[in-house]
């Protein structure tokens, strides 16, 4: 079949980013529906909302590459990242950091490392009182984690996530407004002084880190790319665990037979693999096209950028009944919030850990009766990266 025969891609131009990061999900039922294959002028993208569709782009790199031209993230950075490689490049940073990531590290040495964080920080709570979760426990958490597992446990908890939201900014910046370049500038020149720091003493003192494994393995890679390694996870090591733990803990508040069966039975797993797939943590991501192809008739060619919804994917209802629904009781079925394909989350094990095995049950348990006031007061938000603005809740 020759593109001569496919179908234009229809264009939406009444999707705005506003719309995207306020209530992306009622506009992505309708493309489900109505057009899976849509160009969005405001984007400069081709949406993707079905599926077996961003399954497919991701999967197949060699047609599809991460390297999307449109994106400001090489500025943001500093540095073309492993987020924007393929093949042999992508795998030679990834396998970079991989020494950290593996399960006999995780179990041995992060976990331990992790609940005695969790029961520092759950320990601080005020019994009694109202507080938002995000501010007082989702956010520090996910950034002192993150600071022992990448080996720069000098940074500050409110360092990571002033960097981190930094970085976010400027990859997002696909308005080119000067001011965020600015910023993402100085937190940048903030994060390589102390990686620098670092840098000697993992160098003098190898641990199990990923900065250690990085600057003392046999064949290092670059320094400049050992520090956007760092940076990628900075990016969205914070956010990611930060906002599922958000969603699952409104979820599960929400819905008292699910709170109450987690409780019972210990099924934060599957409430954890709940709570991603409703509201993905990051939601969507882009390809370049690297030849003419076709999606569902569409003609696709060489050189645009399709963007692959995750978040619209997770509720494909091909796949999932009612999936607007927080519901753990659903049958087991795979989603696609942590991606697949060769850019597959690398931290998803650890993040299921995280919140799954160590700080959702320590939580509930320190609060049996823990309540969420007002669950209207609480606003998701994000067209990239989703999840709650805060959560007020009771700690009792």
């Amino acid at each position: 079949m020759t593109t001569a025969t496919l179908a234009d891609v229809p264009v939406d131009e009444s999707i705005q980013i506003p719309e995207l990061q306020s209530d992306p999900y009622r506009i992505y039922r309708r493309l489900r529906a109505e057009a899976p294959v849509v160009r969005i002028p405001s984007i400069k993208r081709i949406m993707l909302t079905k599926a077996a569709d961003t399954k497919h782009v991701k999967d197949n790199w060699e047609l599809f590459s991460s390297n999307d031209p449109l994106t400001p993230m090489k500025r943001a950075f500093q540095a073309h990242t492993l987020m924007r490689k393929d093949g042999a490049a992508h795998m030679r940073e990834r396998n970079a950091m991989a020494p950290a990531f593996n399960p006999k590290v995780i179990m041995g040495c992060w976990q331990p490392i992790y609940t005695k964080v969790a029961e520092d920080y759950i320990g601080r709570l005020p019994r009694g009182e109202t507080i938002d979760l995000f501010r007082d426990l989702a956010a520090p958490y996910a950034a002192r984690c993150l600071t022992h597992l990448l080996g720069i446990p000098e940074a500050s908890d409110q360092d990571m996530i002033r960097w981190s939201q930094a970085l976010i900014d400027g990859a997002g910046n696909f308005g080119n407004d000067p001011a965020l370049f600015e910023h993402s500038d100085a937190q940048n020149a903030e994060m390589n002084a102390l990686f620098d720091t670092c840098v000697d003493r993992v160098r003098a003192v190898p641990d199990q880190s990923a900065l250690s494994a990085m600057v003392n393995a046999e064949s290092p890679i670059e320094t400049s790319q050992i520090y956007a390694n760092i940076k990628i996870a900075i990016g969205g090591g914070i956010n990611e665990p930060r906002d599922a733990l958000l969603t699952i803990l409104y979820g599960l508040l929400t819905n008292p037979d699910q709170r109450e069966a987690c409780v019972k039975d210990g099924l934060w797993l599957a409430a954890f693999e709940e709570g991603v797939r409703w509201v993905a943590p990051i939601q969507a991501s882009s390809r370049l096209v690297m030849q003419d192809t076709e999606i569902r008739g569409h003609a696709i060619h060489k050189g645009e950028v399709v963007m692959t919804v995750q978040a619209s994917a997770c509720h494909d209802e091909e796949l999932y009944t009612a999936p607007e629904r927080f519901d753990i009781f659903r049958p087991k079925t795979p989603h696609q919030a942590f991606g697949n394909g060769p850019h597959f989350c690398q931290g998803t094990h650890i993040a299921r850990r995280m919140l799954g095995q160590i700080v959702l049950p320590m939580l509930f348990d320190r609060f049996p009766n823990m309540t969420l006031p007002d669950p209207d007061a609480v606003k998701f938000w994000g067209f990239g990266f989703r999840g709650p603005l805060s959560l007020p809740v009771t700690l009792n």
